[in-house]
């Protein structure tokens, strides 16, 4: 696959070292105006960096779109004439509609969605998918792509603001929690490199075991709680100090944010 990636700052950036990993691409073409941050990409094969968005655009079939959401009308325009029927379009903007970017390119082209998160540096992404008409026809396309970087869901393009708040956003606050739990782990006696070791695996095998087991996480918690046991004495006192409910309550704000600003920028 022959692609570009318009726009490499970090979400990009986090893009094109999961697919470099994985040798996932034919040529990769990233972008910037500041091309200094991306100098430790030159020694790749195949993988080209440029600040010349045209350029690129012309000698890829997939473009992968990174930018800042204020920059990406711009960026459009200026390569909406040098599109044609083979190329593909992917958008990682948060709150930029595939109708916007229909008036700006037409709605001929294959215009997909996708919200993947920085995990996808690591091939573990959650990633959101939805796409215009045209673009089911190529929708396969995004799928294997990040599916090779991690996990895919394809939803209605309604819920992609609720997905950036579950699953980019998620990211940061999932590793609050496991700072959380490290400094716990410190205030119980492990140094904090050990600290930070045991909540970080012990967060991989609970999602892991969920994901393999396909089991709900209540069922998981009742394997691990006895009657007055230590584990139940601690989830209480989690809950009565508000743990779910600060949980929830903070990914709705987030929620509204993303909201507001979309509201904002009609």
């Amino acid at each position: 696959m022959k692609i570009a990636i318009i726009g490499t700052g970090n979400l990009g950036y986090s893009i094109a070292k999961g697919l470099i990993i994985d040798n996932a691409f034919t040529t990769l073409y990233l972008t910037k105006r500041n091309l200094e941050s991306l100098e430790e990409f030159n020694g790749y094969k195949n993988v080209t960096i440029t600040s010349d968005n045209i350029e690129a655009v012309q000698k890829s079939d997939i473009l992968i779109f990174a930018v800042q959401p204020a920059h990406f009308e711009k960026v459009l325009e200026e390569i909406a004439s040098h599109l044609t029927e083979k190329h593909v379009l992917i958008s990682t903007i948060t709150g930029f509609l595939i109708p916007r970017i229909e008036s700006l390119v037409g709605d001929n082209q294959f215009i997909i969605r996708a919200m993947p998160n920085t995990a996808i540096a690591v091939g573990k992404s959650m990633t959101c998918i939805c796409s215009n008409t045209q673009g089911t026809k190529r929708v396969k396309i995004a799928e294997a792509i990040f599916n090779r970087l991690g996990h895919t869901l394809i939803i209605p393009e309604s819920q992609m603001q609720a997905a950036t708040v579950v699953c980019a956003s998620g990211v940061a606050f999932w590793m609050r929690l496991i700072r959380a739990t490290t400094q716990a782990a410190i205030q119980l006696g492990f140094d904090a490199e050990e600290a930070q070791e045991l909540s970080m695996h012990t967060c991989e095998g609970a999602a892991s075991l969920l994901i393999q087991t396909g089991n709900h996480p209540e069922e998981e918690i009742d394997k691990v709680t006895t009657p007055k046991g230590c584990t139940i004495e601690g989830l209480n006192e989690m809950e009565h100090k508000g743990l779910s409910s600060s949980l929830i309550q903070g990914m709705v704000a987030s929620y509204n944010k993303i909201s507001n600003i979309k509201k904002e920028q009609i």
